[in-house]
């Protein structure tokens, strides 16, 4: 089903082609933004900031590897595509690339040898930075070691390695622009908006995306299962979930500088995200972005809405052996009450990152345990350690079950062959 899908988008993209031709890439047009006419510390300092904000070196930056000298994959339903060298090394890197190939790539999707990039690389987003801002990144990335490492050939399967389909899937998924502000908003809510939309590319995990791996909802923030990876990026918007409208924006901040709050802890990907980006922020970009997130519109969709398992006698007995299982093994630090230890040990009363429809997390949690970032103000995080040796699947599903269900916390329960499926599971 998902072949012949895909064949019909690429029939469209095509007739798009020979109606429009190259023409529907209106973003070759030439941006007016000027250039910066000198390198100086004070835009090799903001570019280094910029950087860390965009969490370039995330991406860039493989296990065990040279900083930002690329090879890391982006696992996707299409096949892995892997992050290119972005040191100045100038064969293998960008040592050779202008301030305005690097604006190129960034604001229009376009790699110097006028290549279409995958949307793997959030050009979709980064297209809202100012020429100045890529003109800064570009000039710090120049004052890295250069990196002498040839780039990996992606490895997408066919036809999705037929990059002539991107001009069909630009035309309808992508226009390019600098963020502009809202000016029925304050200065703050504008740079938090720029940073959430535009070079923290949040919408990138925390929206779903479609059979064409387009971000769908019109990047709302709804929250998404993240493909490949199996974890799920919680909805921003929803109260329910990750929503922080509830939150005082002191706790927010604290979130994203730290990776803890009084609510809860980050996990998974966004552990890297804290500790690679977000805890370089200054305080007054974390607290617009806080201020931003903070005033998105609630969702009252009915995937917001918890769900009650219905109080069968097969429920009950699963529960019941969840509350032992919780007793010997969790109660210690998150407390018989659920309550946790403030910035220690995460609550998990009242906790919507555990009570989202999909139980994925929580599971994943259970199995493989987590630590929260080790930051600058939280140096030394608590942990929690991997109970998936110990534990059988019935275990685990009993016990998260009973997470979700207690303490006023309601979502559905969890089988034992979800546990299985993430056991089997890598943990990227």
């Amino acid at each position: 089903m998902k072949r012949i899908l895909f064949l019909l988008f690429a029939a469209i993209a095509f007739v798009l082609i020979a109606v429009f031709g190259f023409e529907v890439m209106e973003d070759a047009i030439d941006d007016e933004s000027p250039a910066s006419t000198a390198t100086s510390t004070e835009q090799i300092a903001a570019g280094r900031y910029l950087t860390q904000a965009g969490n370039c070196m995330g991406c860039h930056t493989s296990r065990g590897g040279a900083p930002y000298a690329g090879g890391r994959g982006v696992f996707t339903p299409f096949g892995a595509i892997y992050s290119p060298n972005i040191t100045p090394d100038k064969e293998t890197g960008i040592g050779a690339w202008t301030s305005a190939d690097f604006w190129a790539a960034l604001h229009h999707g376009r790699s110097k040898d006028e290549r279409l990039l995958y949307p793997a690389f959030p050009y979709t987003n980064y297209t809202k930075l100012t020429r100045p801002e890529t003109d800064a990144i570009f000039a710090y990335l120049q004052t890295l070691p250069p990196i002498r490492q040839p780039n990996r050939e992606h490895e997408l399967r066919f036809p999705y390695n037929n990059r002539l389909a991107l001009v069909g899937w630009r035309a309808l998924y992508f226009r390019p622009g600098v963020y502009q502000p809202n000016e029925s908003q304050n200065a703050e809510w504008n740079r938090g908006a720029y940073l959430v939309q535009g070079l923290g590319h949040c919408n990138a995990c925390h929206t779903s995306r479609n059979l064409v791996g387009a971000i769908a909802n019109k990047g709302s923030l709804s929250g998404g299962r993240m493909p490949v990876s199996n974890w799920y990026a919680p909805s921003l918007i929803s109260n329910k979930e990750a929503g922080v409208g509830e939150w005082e924006v002191r706790q927010i901040v604290d979130l994203l500088q730290t990776g803890v709050s009084e609510h809860g802890a980050v996990s998974g990907p966004m552990t890297e995200v804290v500790k690679g980006s977000l805890q370089h922020l200054s305080d007054s970009d974390a607290q617009a972005m806080a201020v931003y997130l903070k005033s998105l519109p609630k969702d009252k969709s009915p995937n917001g809405l918890k769900e009650s398992p219905p109080p069968t006698e097969k429920n009950e007995r699963i529960l019941a052996r969840g509350a032992t299982v919780y007793e010997a093994n969790c109660a210690v630090c998150h407390q018989a009450t659920g309550k946790g230890l403030s910035s220690v040990y995460p609550p998990l009363a009242g906790n919507g990152s555990v009570t989202t429809h999909s139980p994925i997390n929580a599971i994943r949690l259970v199995l493989h345990g987590g630590y929260a970032p080790s930051t600058i103000r939280n140096p030394r995080p608590y942990g929690m350690p991997p109970y998936g040796q110990s534990m059988n699947n019935e275990d685990v599903a009993a016990v998260v079950s009973y997470i979700r269900n207690t303490w006023g916390n309601r979502a559905p329960m969890v089988q034992s062959f979800e546990v299985d499926r993430h056991r089997a599971t890598p943990v990227h």
